[in-house]
């Protein structure tokens, strides 16, 4: 079964705060309406029907450049 993060913060319109996880990874980056919306990884977790979750927090958003 693959790694899972729980997201918070950021966009109330993200469609998913449930996303896959690489391992290695601190930082998040979710393709978000013409940009990435960046989530940091913290020290807290969430229980759910997916099981013990990390918790990611939102800290930034990048535009795209066209």
């Amino acid at each position: 079964m693959a790694n899972k993060a729980a997201l918070s913060g950021g966009p109330a319109d993200l469609p998913e705060r449930i996303v896959p996880l690489d391992t290695s990874d601190d930082d998040l980056k979710i393709p978000h309406r013409g940009g990435y919306e960046h989530f940091k990884a913290t020290a807290r977790h969430q229980d759910g029907p997916e099981g013990r979750l990390p918790v990611y927090e939102w800290w930034e958003r990048t535009e795209i450049a066209e």
